[in-house]
C-alpha cells in the first residue's frame, strides 16, 4: 500500500527538495503541497494523508497552530521541517523526534522517512506528536534572540536595535526594514529573518509583514474576518485574519 504524503512549507525551494527526494520512493505518493497553515489544515482534514512534512515557521498560522487546529489525535505521522540551529536539534535526535533541517540533505531525509514508515506501520502516533510539540516549544522558549541585527548596506554592516524596528515587509527575496524615519533593504527571506526575531516582540500578521508588537496602536475590523493594524507612527498594515494566536500575543484573548 502506498503512503500518501503532504508537504507544507512556504518556501518553494524546500518543497521542491522534498518533492525530488520523495520521487525516488515508489511506495510514497505525494498528494499535494501547501504554502501556509490554513490550507494545510484543510488539506489534512479533507485528504487525510498518512504523512505530513510540516514547516515549523509558516505565514499566518505556524506549525504549532496547525497541530492545535487539527488536533494531536487527528494528526498523521509528522516530519517537522525547521531552521533551528544544529546545536538545538541534538535534542530532537535524543528523543527520536523526526525533523529536517534546512537546507534539506538527502541522507537526513532518508533517515526521517524510514522512521516515518515504521511509525505509519505501527500504532497511533498521537503521543509522539505531543512529545514533538512540547520539545519544539521548549526549544523556542529557550532561544536567546539578538538585541541588534546586522544590516549589510553598500559594503558596510550597520547594526539596528530590534527594539527600534517598527515593521518589516517582504519584497521577493529581499526584505525592507522600517525603523523610525529610516528604511533598510537587504537580501533575506522574511521567513529567515523571522527566525532571528523574538516571538515575544515580533509578530507575523501577514504572509509579507512582520510587526513590532510594541508599535501597535490600534486594530480595526475590516471585512471577511480581516483586520487593519494601525501603528503609532500612522502606518496602516493588513492582518490576514484575526487569529487566536495573534489575539493571545496582543493580550486580547
Amino acid at each position: 500500500m502506498s503512503i500518501r504524503a503532504l508537504v507544507v512549507d512556504d518556501e518553494p525551494l524546500a518543497r521542491r527538495a522534498i518533492r525530488r527526494f520523495l520521487g525516488k520512493h515508489v511506495g510514497v505518493e505525494m498528494i499535494g503541497e501547501c504554502g501556509d497553515g490554513e490550507s494545510a489544515v484543510r488539506a489534512i482534514r479533507e485528504r487525510k494523508p498518512d504523512l505530513v512534512f510540516l514547516d515549523v515557521q509558516l505565514p499566518e498560522m505556524d506549525g504549532f497552530q496547525v497541530l492545535s487546529e487539527v488536533g494531536v489525535n487527528q494528526m498523521p505521522v509528522t516530519i517537522f521541517v525547521t531552521a533551528y540551529d544544529r546545536y538545538a536539534l541534538r535534542a530532537f535526535d535524543a528523543n527520536a523526534i523526526d525533523y529536517l533541517l534546512k537546507p534539506i540533505g538527502k541522507e537526513r531525509f532518508e533517515r526521517a522517512l524510514t522512521r516515518a514508515k515504521h511509525r505509519i506501520a505501527g500504532p497511533s502516533n498521537c503521543d509522539e506528536v505531543q512529545r514533538i510539540l512540547s520539545s519544539l516549544e521548549r526549544l523556542a522558549a529557550a532561544r536567546i534572540y539578538p538585541e541588534r541585527l546586522p544590516i549589510p548596506q553598500n559594503g558596510r554592516v550597520l547594526f539596528v536595535a530590534t527594539k527600534d524596528i517598527d515593521w518589516i515587509e517582504a519584497e521577493g527575496n529581499y526584505v525592507r526594514l522600517h525603523s523610525g524615519s529610516r528604511d533598510y533593504e537587504f537580501r533575506e527571506t522574511l521567513a529567515a529573518l523571522e527566525e532571528k526575531l523574538s516571538p515575544s516582540q515580533f509578530l507575523r500578521i501577514h504572509r509579507s509583514t512582520i510587526v513590532n508588537i510594541h508599535r501597535i496602536k490600534e486594530i480595526q475590523a475590516w471585512f471577511h474576518g480581516h483586520h487593519r493594524v494601525l501603528l503609532e507612527n500612522g502606518t496602516e498594515l493588513r492582518m490576514s485574519r484575526y487569529q487566536r494566536e495573534i489575539a493571545r500575543k496582543l493580550g486580547l484573548g
